[in-house]
């Protein structure tokens, strides 16, 4: 059974930081690309950020600069560091196989003071 959970959302004023992270278990996590998409109330979802089996990284234009994806195949584990935050980075942020249907549940982004 596929799972991806993400954790490490939460509550952070504009110009804070927070790491999420997308644990997975039942793939073969090193084979696959994987990717952070968000999802702001009212909107799509969108892409934030790629990473290759590689570690070749690819970012939507709003995040440049500011969030870095990484992934550990040891830990089966993708990584979002988020830095300069801002408001309108709030969004439900989920995990995502690449070219699957495998999602995580989200976790809660809020950027507000």
């Amino acid at each position: 059974q596929v799972q991806l959970v993400e954790s490490g959302g939460g509550l952070v004023q504009p110009g804070g930081s927070l790491r999420l992270s997308c644990a997975t278990s039942g793939i073969i996590f090193s084979i696959y690309a994987m990717g952070w998409y968000r999802q702001a109330p009212g909107k799509q979802r969108e892409l934030v950020a790629t990473i290759t089996t590689g570690g070749s990284t690819n970012y939507a234009d709003s995040v440049k600069g500011r969030f870095t994806i990484s992934r550990d195949n040891a830990k089966k584990t993708v990584y979002l560091q988020m830095n300069s935050l801002k408001p309108e980075d709030t969004a439900v942020y989920y995990c995502n196989v690449l070219s699957t249907s495998y999602w995580g549940k989200g976790t809660l982004v809020t950027v507000s003071s």
